[in-house]
């Protein structure tokens, strides 16, 4: 206990230290080059301190939030990398309707390692069907919860989750119990959509909310279009 609390005091130290050299560039106060290069290999030695007190690596628990545009998008970039590795990936898309999008088709090009699945029928608007909504979310949550515990893939990525937890079918405790029963998980858990549960936030290891600043159909009645939007 006293070991986890030294190196705890001993990060917030050196992460004090990091902000207060800052990262350079044209607006670091020295003139003089040298003193400039003096900052910034203080600055490299501090963060090379920082890379080492911190743990290895584990699963992840990766939120993308807000009301921004981005969501889905930040993930498919995740999957990418991990296919450039090597690694084996799965989508799961929830909600979302039956629709061919630009990155699936550029995906499946790119690897035989990806596993892409749409199981939703599209907004509550469309498909005015709560029932089968509900079933579809069911079916996608069992399908989903299979390739998170088959260790060959190392990134699942649940689209649109959290817009269906947020509907009501299926709740962030039964997400919750199910990913904490999981002993050592090491691949990366992401779960896309707007409207996350203050359980799933707390929970996460990396959250990111991406905010709505200006959107064309909002205000230029732009309709989604290819290359943007799918």
């Amino acid at each position: 206990m006293l070991e986890e609390q030294l190196s705890s005091e001993n990060t917030s130290k050196l992460d004090a230290q990091a902000k207060e050299l800052g990262v350079g560039g044209k607006y670091s106060p020295e003139n003089d080059e040298s003193l400039y290069k003096k900052r910034m290999q203080q600055r490299k030695d501090i963060q090379s301190k920082r890379l080492k007190i911190r743990k290895t690596k584990k699963g992840l628990l990766i939120v993308f939030n807000g009301d921004g545009k981005g969501k889905t998008t930040a993930s498919l970039g995740m999957a990418l990398r991990t296919l450039g590795h090597g690694h084996k990936v799965a989508i799961i898309q929830f909600i979302k309707g039956g629709w061919t999008t630009g990155e699936e088709k550029a995906l499946k090009n790119l690897s035989s390692n990806i596993s892409w699945h749409t199981l939703g029928e599209g907004f509550t608007w469309e498909t005015q069907d709560r029932i089968r909504d509900e079933k579809l979310v069911k079916e996608a949550w069992q399908l989903a919860k299979r390739y998170i515990t088959n260790n060959s893939y190392k990134l699942v990525i649940l689209d649109e989750i959290n817009v269906a937890t947020k509907l009501g079918y299926l709740t962030p405790e039964e997400i919750s119990i199910f990913i904490k029963s999981l002993n050592q998980r090491k691949n990366h858990i992401v779960m896309t959509g707007r409207g996350a549960s203050n359980l799933i936030i707390e929970m996460a290891d990396l959250v990111t909310e991406m905010k709505l600043i200006k959107h064309p159909f909002k205000e230029q009645g732009i309709k989604a279009q290819k290359c943007v939007e799918y």
